[in-house]
């Protein structure tokens, strides 16, 4: 009579979720990760809210569910420290980061842990994200764009030429991903990268691996909040893009990386341009498009010309601000300043809404 083998226990997967101050999200977003199909995984959850609705909510709603660690972070840590501390108290083989406005498909763990039975040496996965509404509404051809726009479509599926590719290019996702967990741990989220935390962990991520596996189908749900960080930095001195534009610029790569580099700054340069255009950083933002013609294919795109417009706007309103400001005593300063803020208030609104088209600025 043979004797049977147990089937070994599949992988223990820890859901990292990070929150602060989004407890009617972060319900939706907690029992994405109860409904899963995939039956081993702890939610790992860092509290960095002010007030103590959060924790009330997590005693009475999920008093009794024994998957759920939540940790309420007094005081708060921070963005880029909260995801390192869950990192760190994570008791997975493997590591999924979820954030709190954001979901994951019933089956997307299933189908991230399965790609390891195929590819026993892989250190990372992902897959494709919806994208939703405030209300969690899905967009299907919103979620088709923004899919294509960082470069995962079907002929894209498989383990990846070249991993670090993958980070750089922002092909890898802000969370909705998964990983080894000891990768995870050795890379960590980087607290001086402030906004720009994600996409440094994900380019530092791709590159030390060894095997990364892109899964044509959708494993998570990205939800569009006027409340994120990223969101409400957008265009300012602090935007993600300044960043991850510096970080790109500073690695030092190996030679095959290089032309991933170019591309993505490429993307990275007319945000940053932008940027500068509008925080009234001419003389730089100008640079900057001089130094990368190539993310302008060399002037044939009219989006150099657009900015050169904007800094040279950018340029006669500060002198205009200075002189403003200088001549504030003056009998008719007040007159003078009006016109020159409608032309200030006028550019400002073409700018942002250059930056809301452009789905491609690090998240």
């Amino acid at each position: 009579m043979s004797i049977p083998v147990p089937c070994p226990e599949p992988a223990k997967v820890s859901i990292c979720l990070p929150t602060c101050n989004r407890p009617e999200l972060l319900v939706e977003c907690i029992d994405s990760c109860l409904a899963q199909t995939y039956g081993n995984v702890e939610i790992v959850i860092g509290d960095d809210s002010s007030d103590a609705r959060t924790e009330q909510l997590i005693a009475s709603r999920y008093r009794n569910e024994r998957r759920i660690r939540y940790t309420r972070n007094e005081p708060p840590l921070g963005q880029a420290r909260n995801v390192a501390s869950l990192f760190e108290r994570a008791r997975g083989d493997r590591v999924l980061l979820i954030h709190d406005d954001d979901l994951l498909t019933t089956d997307g763990v299933e189908k991230l842990a399965s790609l390891w039975k195929l590819h026993p040496q892989l250190d990372a996965a992902f897959g494709a994200q919806y994208e939703a509404d405030h209300s969690g509404a899905i967009d299907v051809e919103a979620s088709a764009r923004l899919n294509a726009a960082f470069r995962r479509t079907r002929d894209a599926e498989g383990l990846q030429p070249l991993p670090g590719r993958t980070g750089l290019v922002q092909m890898f996702p802000n969370n909705g991903w998964m990983a080894d967990a000891r990768l995870v741990k050795r890379i960590g989220y980087k607290e001086q990268c402030g906004v720009c935390c994600d996409f440094v962990f994900g380019a530092e991520l791709c590159l030390a691996a060894r095997e990364v596996f892109y899964l044509h189908d959708y494993v998570s749900v990205y939800r569009k909040t006027a409340t994120s960080v990223s969101h409400s930095t957008r265009g300012t001195a602090a935007a993600a893009t300044l960043s991850a534009y510096a970080f790109v610029k500073m690695l030092k790569l190996p030679p095959q990386l290089e032309a991933s580099r170019k591309l993505a700054l490429r993307r990275l340069a007319p945000i940053v341009v932008s940027v500068h255009a509008r925080n009234r950083e001419a003389r730089l933002g100008l640079t900057i498009a001089l130094a990368h013609l190539f993310a302008y294919h060399y002037g044939l795109s009219a989006r150099l010309y657009y900015h050169l417009l904007m800094l040279s706007r950018a340029a006669v309103s500060a002198r205009e601000r200075a002189v403003a400001i200088a001549a504030a005593a003056a009998p008719g300063a007040s007159v003078a300043s009006v016109g020159s803020s409608g032309e200030a208030g006028a550019m400002a609104k073409d700018l942002v809404a250059e930056l809301a088209a452009d789905t491609a600025e690090p998240r």
